[in-house]
């Protein structure tokens, strides 16, 4: 999996960790294990979060279930998130900053808006393929009952997405002398997401067997206005 951000990227509340530390040098002092430093913890609990939904066909995971492998009492978990919602914004914030910072180099370093299209996909659906929990994330298969706000901000994900291609697109009709660069722009980049997502799907409901590269050559011929037949 790629790796989470590193406890001083990662906010932390600091009355909540002034709060908490008298408690967690008590649990530290009765199991002798070394006191987490302030916002390490966090980055443990995501990525025990992560890796618990890369498991083929996992249930939805509970708090209980989290703490257990973690070692320690939901109320632990509590005192670095206020709510399992916050946890799961928590993995869908590294989603974003992970992603879209590779778009945005892709932009600085590639001219042809038709490579950067290919690129972009072939981008999206690797970081998929390497952190397998996270593509349960952006499918929505592991905000099935959690907060409705969840879903709703991978859905925000996929239209940025939509618009990064669109606004490529756009540009490399433009430049092809199309009639009508702003509509066809649109209904590629519509095609190309849904294909986009489908793939992701795909990967996360085959327990992780398909991968969401297979065939990609094949298939951005087929998708990418200048390298149709």
């Amino acid at each position: 999996m790629t790796s989470l951000p590193s406890e001083s990227s990662v906010p932390v509340d600091a009355d909540a960790a002034d709060a908490s530390a008298p408690a967690a040098e008590a649990d530290a002092a009765s199991t002798g294990r070394k006191r987490p430093r302030p916002g390490e913890r966090r980055v443990q609990i995501l990525q025990a979060l992560a890796t618990m939904l890369e498991q083929p066909g996992a249930e939805r995971v509970t708090t209980a279930a989290l703490a257990a492998r973690l070692e320690v009492s939901e109320a632990a978990l509590y005192r670095h998130f206020a709510s399992k919602a916050q946890m799961f914004e928590g993995l869908i914030e590294f989603i974003e900053q992970s992603v879209f910072g590779l778009i945005g180099q892709l932009a600085e370093r590639e001219a042809d808006p038709l490579v950067r299209c290919r690129k972009l996909v072939g981008l999206l659906l690797q970081f998929g393929e390497k952190n397998p929990g996270m593509t349960r994330v952006m499918v929505g298969d592991a905000l099935v009952f959690e907060n409705e706000r969840l879903q709703q901000r991978m859905n925000l994900f996929f239209d940025k997405i939509e618009s990064a291609l669109r606004q490529d697109l756009r540009e490399a009709a433009a430049a092809a002398g199309a009639a009508t660069p702003t509509v066809d722009a649109q209904g590629d980049a519509s095609v190309i997401t849904a294909f986009c997502v489908g793939r992701l799907q795909r990967f996360a409901r085959s327990g992780f067997r398909r991968s969401p590269g297979e065939g990609l050559e094949h298939a951005l011929a087929l998708l990418l206005p200048g390298a149709r037949p």
